[in-house]
């Protein structure tokens, strides 16, 4: 009887892009659960306006630049792009302010470089910070989550003609939690916590779900191992500390406990689904460490002492242009060889 001669290592098929895009869209969808139901139908719609905008523009470009549309459109590359940006959007925006984020996203932060592979920024955090610049109102006009003004939603047609023509949704609008702590100066933070309707147990009404289910899917793609758990570890723990340290107790200059940023705003998002974009990321486990800590840090100072209450865009964004520099000063000693200014031993020496 003839017997297999298979020789070691036994390797798996590693998982293709198209396999990781689909991991990560399936990893989304707890938080996407959650913002929907807090905060209404409002992402659902930016999402369908969003999504067939990014396979639009990805095409045209790949028509222009002459390469095969099915090969490229299949990666679910510029799918991920759309829904992390419609993520990020505030719910219930308008259709031009999407599409023109999804053409900064797709276009110029993505194809303009050279597609998938080549762009040294994220392109969600890309289109989302020229919304965010170039239209600040809009920008910053996020839904009131459920419960706080009233215990209706707006129902998805209303969402739609929202998007789509500009009609007001009354009262429906109302500062984050990262906003009305940011410009507080004179109630306790147990006081705003007792008395503003946006606020829930740890952190902002809602968005404590919202996070713990971007958590949640976070947890997953590690268990997948899609990424390594360096970056997103090292985010959160820069960030958990820094605002440890500068908490004051909950004076009415305090900048908010940890568990307050941990769950609040885009933090679980950012740590699990943008700053671990293998392509605009650092590339060793040290690098990530630095790349990851560095990001919680930007995070805080931003938060607590710059212009906007959540920055996790131009913190990314600016580690994006660093990621190289790291790279180049975290390389990992190659086997075989002796780490950098390691003394000779005695043998060499004799």
């Amino acid at each position: 009887m003839a017997l297999l001669n298979v020789s070691s290592p036994h390797t798996h098929r590693p998982l293709s892009t198209a396999d990781v895009m689909q991991l990560v869209l399936l990893a989304t969808l707890p938080g996407l659960l959650a913002l929907t139901h807090f905060f209404g139908w409002g992402t659902l719609t930016n999402l369908v306006i969003a999504l067939p905008l990014a396979v639009a523009f990805e095409a045209l470009v790949l028509k222009l630049r002459q390469r095969p549309l099915g090969f490229y459109l299949q990666d679910y590359s510029a799918v991920v792009t759309a829904v992390l940006l419609a993520i990020a959007l505030p719910p219930y925006s308008p259709y031009w302010l999407i599409a023109i984020g999804i053409f900064f996203s797709i276009v110029i932060a993505k194809q303009l470089y050279g597609g998938m592979g080549y762009n040294p920024f994220n392109p969600a955090m890309v289109g989302y910070v020229v919304l965010l610049i170039s239209f600040p109102v809009e920008m910053t006009q996020w839904a009131a989550p459920f419960g706080a003004l009233s215990n209706e939603q707006p129902n998805l047609l209303a969402a739609l003609q929202h998007a789509f023509t500009g009609t007001a949704i009354d009262g429906h609008t109302m500062a984050t939690p990262l906003d009305v702590l940011k410009n507080n100066n004179s109630e306790l933070v147990a006081d705003l916590f007792a008395n503003n309707t946006g606020f829930g147990r740890w952190a902002g009404l809602g968005w404590e779900w919202v996070n713990l289910g971007f958590l949640a899917g976070g947890c997953f793609l590690l268990y997948k191992r899609v990424f390594t758990w360096h970056a997103p570890v090292a985010m959160l723990s820069s960030l958990a500390f820094c605002s440890l340290f500068f908490y004051d107790g909950g004076s009415s200059a305090s900048k908010g406990s940890p568990l307050f940023h941990l769950l609040s705003g885009a933090t679980m998002f950012g740590a699990f689904f943008i700053i671990t974009d293998p392509v605009t990321s650092a590339v060793s486990n040290r690098g990530r460490l630095v790349y990851g800590a560095l990001i919680g840090l930007l995070l805080f100072v931003i938060r607590a002492w710059g212009n906007y209450p959540d920055a996790l865009a131009f913190a990314v964004l600016l580690m994006n242009f660093a990621a190289p520099f790291i790279d180049y000063y975290t390389q990992p000693r190659t086997y075989g060889h002796k780490a950098k200014h390691q003394p000779p031993s005695n043998e060499e020496g004799n």
